[in-house]
C-alpha cells in the first residue's frame, strides 16, 4: 500500500487547465482515468488527509503509485480522451457497467447485394441497419416472420443462398412465399433491395404511411373485383398490425428519444435505458456498476452517455435524450452528443406529461434491476471472500490470493502438447489475460519438464518486463537463467513492449514515478506483466516439484506454488510429503476446482485446435511461394490432390497463375509426399475419393491471448 505524498506532484506542476488525468500503480498498470475541468484543483483533491476521502477513492490513491495528465484545449476533447482510455486501459477502478449480456438487435445488412435480414450481437458494422435493442432474440424472430410475407427479404445464411443459385432452386421460404428467392432470379437485385428499404422503412416507425397505402390497394382491388388479391392485401394489414402491437404506443408524435434512469446506494448504482423510435419502445436494457469512488447522479449519467454513445453515430444517438440528472457541466456532455449524431441532440429532464410518466416507469425498472442484482451478487461476494479467505489459510499465505494463475498440460499420446494459463482475480475469471503456450524445448510426453518449461517461460517474461519498467533495485542484474537487460529472453523472443500513444500536440504530459517524469507509456496489461500470488498447477507432487524448481531458478520467492490433484483432489505444496485435504464443501476446495478445470478445459481446446490444423494439412503446405489462393485453384482445375499428383508439369502449367517452376515445385512435393491411406465410407464400404483440399498449416505464435469458449470434454486419450 502506496503513500500518496510519495508520488504528489510537486506544488505548480500540474497546469490550471482542462485535461485527463491517469493513476498508475506499482507495475504500470493504468487503474483509474478521470477529466478535469481544472487538473490542479481536480488532483489535489486526491491528495488530502486519507481520512476524508470516499472509502473506495481511499483505496484507489494508497493503491496507485503514479499519476499523469495530458492537457487538451477543451471539456469536449477531455470527454473523447477520458473516453478512449477508458476503453483502452480497462481501468480497475472507473465505473464500468457490466452489461449482463450482449443485447440482441434486428439487423438488415444493406452492404451486401443482396440484403438479409437477420439477429445481430455484438460490435456494430458498418453499413448495416440496426433495429433494438431487443429482449430476447425470440421477439426478433417473431415480429421478423410477420413482416416477412409483406416484405419477403432474403433471411438465409450465404452458404444456403450460394447452393440455392448453384441448384436453381430456392429453400423453403421462397416455396411458402415468405422470400422473395433473388438467389434463383424471382426478383432482381434492384428490386429485392427496394423490398429491404421498405423493411426498413417500416421497422424506423414510418408505419401509417404504408397501412394506409395498402388499405387503399385492398379497396381497389376489391372494386375490381379482384377478391383473391385483395384477401391478400388484407392479411398483409393484419400482419402489419399484429407486429406493430409488439410494441404499444408510449409518446406522441412519433417521437425518437431514449429514457435513462438510475437507481443507486452507497456502493452500486443501476441504470435502466428504454430506446422509443417513432413513440413506440423498441429496445429495453440495463446496467449495474459499482461506485469505485463518490459519484453523483450526473456523474453515473455522464459516464453512461458514454459507454451508450462512445461507438454511436448518426440516427443511432437520438434526438432526444431524457435523464434523471443533467451531468456538471453539462455542455460538453450534449456537444458531444451533438457531434455523434451530426445535429442537435437535447438532453434534458422531463418535468411533465406523457415522458415524466415514462421516466417514472423506467426508474422502477431501475430499481427492480437493482434489488435482484444486490440478492445474486450479495452471496456471491461472500462466497468468494470466503473461498479465499479459506485458501490463504489451508496453505498458510500472509493475506487472500487475490490472482490466481493455474497452468495445465495436454497432449494426445505425446503429440502437440500444449499447455494453458488462466487466471483468475477476486475469484473470477480474467479471460483477456489467459495465455496458451506450445512446448516446444523437447519432443515427447513429459508431462513434468513441460510444466518446468511453461513455468520458466512465463515468470521469465515478467522478470524480463519488471527491468524493462524500471522495478529493479539498485545493483540488481540480469537473472542467471540468461535474461538480458533488455528484456530478451534466453529462448530468442523478444517481449520488449511498443511505446504508448504519442501525446496530443501541445499538451503537457506529466508523472511522478521513479524518476522517469515527462514520459508516456502504455498503460494497456501486458502479456507477463503482473505476478500472481499463487501458481495453482494441475497434477501431484511432480508438477508442484517442477513448478517450484522453475521459480527458484529464476529467483522469484514471493510467490506461492500448489498443485491439485484430480484422483482425491489432494492439494499439494512445495517440500511436503503429505498433501493438504480441504474439506469437500469447502469453497475454497470449489474455486481451485473450478480454476484446474478451467485450465484444462482451455488447454484441451488448444490442443484439439492444433490436431485439426495438423490433420488439414496438405503436401502443398510444403512448397515455397503458394499461397492460399493458388492452392485453391490447383485443387479447384484438377478436383482432388489424388488427381493433381498424376498431373504432368505441362499440365499443371495450364492453371492460372502457376507457371513452370512453380509447377516443378508442386510435382517435386507431391511426388515425395506419400498418398494418405484411401478413406472407406463405413456405412457402405465404400472406397472414398481423395478430395483434400490443400490448407495452410498454421502453427501460430508460441504464446498467444485468445478468448475461451469451447465446452469441456475429454476424448480418447487426451490429457
Amino acid at each position: 500500500m502506496a503513500d500518496p505524498s510519495s508520488y504528489r506532484p510537486k506544488p505548480g506542476q500540474i497546469p490550471d487547465s482542462p485535461g485527463v488525468y491517469k493513476f498508475r500503480d506499482e507495475h504500470r498498470r493504468v487503474i483509474y482515468v478521470g477529466k478535469a475541468k481544472s487538473l490542479r484543483q481536480r488532483l489535489a483533491s486526491y491528495f488530502q488527509d486519507l481520512a476524508g476521502l470516499h472509502p473506495r477513492t481511499r483505496t484507489m490513491v494508497t493503491t496507485a503509485a503514479s499519476v499523469e495528465w495530458t492537457v487538451v484545449s477543451t471539456e469536449v476533447e477531455a470527454l473523447q480522451l477520458e473516453y478512449s482510455w477508458i476503453k483502452e486501459f480497462d481501468p480497475r477502478f472507473n465505473v464500468k457497467y457490466r452489461d449482463d449480456k450482449s443485447y440482441p438487435y434486428l439487423a438488415v445488412t444493406m452492404n451486401e447485394e443482396f440484403p438479409r435480414v437477420q439477429v445481430m450481437r455484438g460490435h456494430k458494422r458498418k453499413g448495416v441497419r440496426y433495429f433494438g435493442p431487443y429482449g430476447h432474440a425470440w421477439a426478433i424472430r417473431d415480429t421478423v416472420d410477420l413482416l416477412l410475407r409483406v416484405f419477403p427479404v432474403r433471411t438465409c445464411s450465404a452458404g444456403v443462398f450460394k447452393n440455392a443459385a448453384r441448384t436453381g432452386r430456392p429453400c423453403l421460404l421462397g416455396y411458402i412465399g415468405k422470400c422473395s428467392a433473388p438467389c434463383v432470379g424471382r426478383v432482381s437485385d434492384e428490386e429485392h433491395r427496394e423490398l429491404a428499404e421498405e423493411f426498413c422503412d417500416f421497422m424506423a416507425g414510418r408505419t401509417g404511411t404504408y397501412i394506409r397505402r395498402l388499405e387503399q390497394q385492398m379497396t381497389d382491388a376489391a372494386e375490381e373485383m379482384e377478391y383473391e388479391r385483395a384477401a391478400r392485401l388484407r392479411d398483409d394489414i393484419e400482419a402489419l398490425k399484429k407486429a406493430m402491437e409488439k410494441n404499444a404506443v408510449v409518446l406522441a408524435d412519433a417521437t425518437d428519444a431514449d429514457l435513462m434512469a438510475v437507481a443507486e446506494d452507497e456502493l452500486e448504482a443501476a441504470v435502466q435505458i428504454f430506446h422509443v423510435r417513432g413513440g413506440r419502445v423498441r429496445g429495453q436494457r440495463g446496467w449495474v456498476t459499482d461506485k469505485v469512488e463518490a459519484v453523483t447522479t450526473g456523474d453515473l449519467v455522464e459516464h453512461a452517455l458514454q459507454q451508450l454513445y462512445g461507438e454511436e453515430t448518426g440516427d443511432s444517438v437520438p434526438k432526444e435524450v431524457l435523464v434523471p440528472a443533467l451531468p456538471d457541466p453539462v455542455e460538453p456532455v450534449q456537444e458531444w452528443l451533438t457531434e455523434r449524431r451530426g445535429s442537435n441532440v437535447s438532453l434534458r429532464i422531463p418535468q411533465r406529461g406523457d415522458k415524466k410518466a415514462l421516466m417514472e416507469t423506467v426508474q422502477r425498472n431501475a430499481l427492480q434491476a437493482l434489488g435482484l442484482h444486490k440478492t445474486k451478487r450479495a452471496s456471491d461476494l461472500t462466497t468468494r471472500s470466503r473461498a479465499l479467505e479459506e485458501i490463504a489459510g489451508a496453505l498458510d499465505l500472509d493475506s487472500a490470493p487475490l490472482r490466481i494463475e493455474c497452468y495445465d498440460i495436454s497432449h494426445l499420446q505425446g503429440d502437440d502438447v500444449v499447455a494453458s494459463m488462466v487466471v483468475f482475480e477476486d475469484g473470477l475469471q480474467r479471460k483477456s489475460e489467459y495465455r496458451r503456450f506450445q512446448i516446444k524445448g523437447f519432443e515427447g510426453q513429459d508431462d513434468v519438464r513441460s510444466m518446468h518449461e511453461v513455468i520458466t517461460r512465463r515468470f521469465r517474461r515478467y522478470l524480463a518486463e519488471k527491468e524493462r519498467t524500471g522495478e529493479w533495485t539498485d545493483g540488481e542484474n540480469a537473472s542467471s537463467d540468461g535474461t538480458s537487460r533488455d528484456g530478451a529472453s534466453a529462448d530468442g523472443t523478444s517481449e520488449s513492449a511498443p511505446l504508448g500513444n504519442a501525446a496530443l500536440e501541445g499538451d503537457t504530459t506529466g508523472n511522478a514515478f521513479a524518476g522517469n517524469a515527462f514520459t508516456e507509456e502504455d498503460g494497456r496489461p501486458k502479456r507477463f506483466a503482473y505476478p500472481p500470488q499463487l501458481v495453482v498447477v494441475d497434477g501431484g507432487q511432480p508438477q508442484v516439484a517442477a513448478a517450484k524448481r522453475a521459480l527458484d531458478e529464476l529467483g522469484i520467492d514471493d510467490i506461492a506454488v500448489c498443485g491439485l490433484a484430480k484422483r482425491l483432489e489432494e492439494v499439494w505444496l512445495p517440500h511436503e510429503d503429505d498433501p493438504v485435504v480441504l474439506p469437500r464443501t469447502s469453497e475454497g476446495l470449489y474455486l481451485l476446482q473450478r480454476v484446474r478445470d478451467e485450465a484444462h478445459r482451455f488447454a484441451i481446446t488448444y490442443q484439439r485446435t492444433k490436431r485439426a490444423k495438423r490433420f488439414k494439412a496438405s503436401p502443398l503446405d510444403e512448397v515455397p511461394g503458394l499461397g492460399e489462393t493458388r492452392k485453391q485453384a490447383l485443387i479447384k482445375h484438377f478436383g482432388s490432390v489424388k488427381k493433381l499428383r498424376s498431373a504432368t508439369i505441362d499440365q499443371i502449367c495450364e492453371v492460372p497463375g502457376i507457371g513452370r517452376k512453380t509447377a516443378e515445385a508442386v510435382a517435386v512435393a507431391l511426388a515425395q509426399a506419400a498418398p494418405a491411406a484411401p478413406a472407406v465410407n463405413t456405412a457402405t464400404g465404400e472406397i472414398m475419393e481423395d478430395e483434400e483440399v490443400g490448407a495452410p498449416a498454421d502453427t501460430g505464435s508460441p504464446e498467444e491471448p485468445v478468448s475461451a469458449g469451447a465446452s469441456h470434454e475429454r476424448r480418447g486419450q487426451e490429457t
